[in-house]
Protein backbone atom coordinates (compact mmCIF):
# COMPACT_ATOMS: atom_id res chain seq x y z
CA UNK A 1 0.00 0.00 0.00
CA UNK A 2 1.61 3.49 -1.03
CA UNK A 3 2.55 5.75 1.79
CA UNK A 4 -0.64 8.02 1.47
CA UNK A 5 -2.77 5.52 1.60
CA UNK A 6 -1.56 3.66 4.78
CA UNK A 7 -2.08 7.04 6.86
CA UNK A 8 -5.56 7.71 4.86
CA UNK A 9 -6.39 3.95 6.24
CA UNK A 10 -5.01 4.83 9.93
CA UNK A 11 -6.24 8.48 9.91
CA UNK A 12 -9.69 6.95 9.42
CA UNK A 13 -8.99 3.62 11.87
CA UNK A 14 -7.82 6.53 14.77
CA UNK A 15 -11.32 7.99 14.26
CA UNK A 16 -9.77 11.11 12.17
CA UNK A 17 -12.21 13.23 10.05
CA UNK A 18 -11.39 12.87 6.70
CA UNK A 19 -14.54 14.62 5.01
CA UNK A 20 -12.32 17.90 3.95
CA UNK A 21 -10.30 14.93 1.54
CA UNK A 22 -13.84 13.38 0.24
CA UNK A 23 -13.85 13.19 -3.93
CA UNK A 24 -16.09 14.31 -6.15
CA UNK A 25 -17.21 11.17 -7.86
CA UNK A 26 -15.45 11.30 -11.57
CA UNK A 27 -15.93 11.10 -15.42
CA UNK A 28 -15.65 7.34 -15.89
CA UNK A 29 -12.04 8.45 -18.60
CA UNK A 30 -9.88 8.73 -15.36
CA UNK A 31 -10.39 4.81 -14.09
CA UNK A 32 -7.81 4.58 -16.94
CA UNK A 33 -4.55 3.26 -15.55
CA UNK A 34 -1.93 6.09 -15.76
CA UNK A 35 0.82 3.77 -14.40
CA UNK A 36 2.07 0.87 -12.49
CA UNK A 37 4.20 0.19 -9.34
CA UNK A 38 5.06 -3.07 -7.94
CA UNK A 39 2.07 -4.45 -9.59
CA UNK A 40 -0.59 -1.81 -8.86
CA UNK A 41 -1.74 0.32 -10.98
CA UNK A 42 -2.85 3.65 -10.48
CA UNK A 43 -4.67 6.73 -12.28
CA UNK A 44 -3.27 9.90 -13.06
CA UNK A 45 -4.99 10.81 -9.38
CA UNK A 46 -2.64 8.48 -7.48
CA UNK A 47 -5.64 7.10 -6.49
CA UNK A 48 -5.89 2.87 -7.20
CA UNK A 49 -7.63 1.58 -10.09
CA UNK A 50 -7.73 -1.82 -11.93
CA UNK A 51 -5.90 -2.70 -15.25
CA UNK A 52 -7.89 -5.32 -17.40
CA UNK A 53 -5.43 -6.95 -20.38
CA UNK A 54 -7.25 -7.06 -24.20
CA UNK A 55 -7.34 -10.52 -23.33
CA UNK A 56 -9.33 -10.53 -19.94
CA UNK A 57 -6.31 -10.50 -17.35
CA UNK A 58 -6.92 -8.60 -14.54
CA UNK A 59 -4.42 -7.09 -11.96
CA UNK A 60 -4.21 -8.75 -9.33
CA UNK A 61 -5.52 -6.25 -6.86
CA UNK A 62 -9.20 -6.73 -9.07
CA UNK A 63 -8.46 -10.37 -8.56
CA UNK A 64 -7.94 -10.19 -4.61
CA UNK A 65 -10.46 -8.26 -4.32
CA UNK A 66 -13.28 -10.79 -5.60
CA UNK A 67 -11.80 -12.81 -3.49
CA UNK A 68 -11.41 -10.54 -0.03
CA UNK A 69 -15.19 -8.65 -0.95
CA UNK A 70 -16.47 -12.56 -1.15
CA UNK A 71 -15.23 -13.50 2.17
CA UNK A 72 -16.13 -10.51 3.83
CA UNK A 73 -18.55 -8.50 2.03
CA UNK A 74 -21.41 -10.35 0.03
CA UNK A 75 -22.78 -11.99 3.55
CA UNK A 76 -24.69 -8.71 3.58
CA UNK A 77 -24.29 -6.81 -0.07
CA UNK A 78 -24.51 -10.46 -2.38
CA UNK A 79 -22.72 -11.72 -5.13
CA UNK A 80 -20.55 -9.32 -7.39
CA UNK A 81 -21.71 -6.15 -5.33
CA UNK A 82 -25.30 -6.75 -6.43
CA UNK A 83 -27.21 -6.11 -2.88
CA UNK A 84 -29.14 -8.61 -1.48
CA UNK A 85 -32.40 -8.50 0.39
CA UNK A 86 -30.19 -7.02 3.60
CA UNK A 87 -27.88 -4.60 2.29
CA UNK A 88 -27.54 -2.39 -0.55
CA UNK A 89 -25.50 -3.19 -3.52
CA UNK A 90 -22.21 -1.50 -3.28
CA UNK A 91 -20.72 -2.36 -6.92
CA UNK A 92 -21.14 1.31 -7.60
CA UNK A 93 -19.46 2.39 -3.88
CA UNK A 94 -15.93 3.01 -5.21
CA UNK A 95 -17.02 4.88 -7.88
CA UNK A 96 -19.88 6.80 -6.16
CA UNK A 97 -17.97 8.02 -2.62
CA UNK A 98 -14.38 8.46 -4.33
CA UNK A 99 -11.29 6.65 -2.69
CA UNK A 100 -11.57 8.19 0.85
CA UNK A 101 -15.38 8.32 1.39
CA UNK A 102 -15.22 4.39 0.60
CA UNK A 103 -11.98 3.66 2.80
CA UNK A 104 -14.43 6.33 5.84
CA UNK A 105 -17.37 4.22 5.02
CA UNK A 106 -15.78 0.82 5.45
CA UNK A 107 -13.08 1.63 8.37
CA UNK A 108 -15.92 3.85 10.92
CA UNK A 109 -19.35 2.64 9.11
CA UNK A 110 -22.71 4.35 8.70
CA UNK A 111 -26.01 4.77 9.70
CA UNK A 112 -28.57 5.54 7.26
CA UNK A 113 -32.21 5.63 9.11
CA UNK A 114 -32.38 1.69 10.10
CA UNK A 115 -30.01 0.70 7.99
CA UNK A 116 -26.22 -0.10 9.40
CA UNK A 117 -22.98 -0.56 7.43
CA UNK A 118 -20.97 -1.79 10.33
CA UNK A 119 -17.16 -0.45 10.96
CA UNK A 120 -14.33 -2.45 10.32
CA UNK A 121 -11.53 -0.43 10.74
CA UNK A 122 -10.00 -2.84 13.33
CA UNK A 123 -10.46 -6.08 10.92
CA UNK A 124 -7.30 -7.08 9.38
CA UNK A 125 -9.15 -8.85 6.67
CA UNK A 126 -10.53 -6.00 5.55
CA UNK A 127 -8.10 -3.60 6.18
CA UNK A 128 -5.08 -5.50 5.04
CA UNK A 129 -6.89 -5.66 1.65
CA UNK A 130 -9.51 -2.29 1.18
CA UNK A 131 -7.24 -1.36 -1.64
CA UNK A 132 -7.69 -4.75 -3.36
CA UNK A 133 -11.99 -4.17 -2.60
CA UNK A 134 -12.02 -0.91 -3.50
CA UNK A 135 -10.59 -1.81 -6.84
CA UNK A 136 -12.32 -4.67 -7.25
CA UNK A 137 -15.40 -2.65 -6.90
CA UNK A 138 -14.14 -0.27 -9.05
CA UNK A 139 -14.36 -2.67 -11.75
CA UNK A 140 -17.60 -3.67 -11.17
CA UNK A 141 -18.96 0.01 -10.93
CA UNK A 142 -17.90 0.69 -14.11
CA UNK A 143 -19.07 -2.66 -15.96
CA UNK A 144 -14.92 -3.24 -16.91
CA UNK A 145 -15.27 -7.13 -15.34
CA UNK A 146 -18.68 -8.87 -15.66
CA UNK A 147 -19.85 -10.85 -12.38
CA UNK A 148 -18.27 -14.09 -10.86
CA UNK A 149 -14.54 -14.62 -10.89
CA UNK A 150 -11.83 -13.62 -13.20
CA UNK A 151 -10.52 -16.37 -15.58
CA UNK A 152 -7.33 -14.62 -15.69
CA UNK A 153 -5.21 -12.66 -13.18
CA UNK A 154 -1.56 -11.15 -13.24
CA UNK A 155 0.99 -12.60 -10.46
CA UNK A 156 1.00 -10.98 -7.67
CA UNK A 157 4.25 -9.10 -6.82
CA UNK A 158 6.89 -9.34 -4.37
CA UNK A 159 5.91 -6.31 -2.92
CA UNK A 160 2.42 -6.77 -2.94
CA UNK A 161 3.31 -9.95 -0.81
CA UNK A 162 5.32 -8.32 1.52
CA UNK A 163 2.64 -5.36 2.07
CA UNK A 164 0.39 -8.25 2.74
CA UNK A 165 2.49 -10.28 5.39
CA UNK A 166 3.93 -6.77 7.14
CA UNK A 167 -0.24 -5.89 7.45
CA UNK A 168 -1.32 -9.55 8.50
CA UNK A 169 1.84 -9.59 11.23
Amino acid sequence: MKTTHCIIALCLAAGLPMTAMAEEPVDPAVYEAAYSEDGRYFNADDIPTFNIAEDGTVDWLTFSGFRRYHAECHVCHGPDGEGSTYAPAVKNAAVDLGYEGFFDVVVNGRKNGNSVMPHFGENRNVMCYLDDIYVYLKARGTDSVPRGRPAKKEAKSDMIREDENACMG
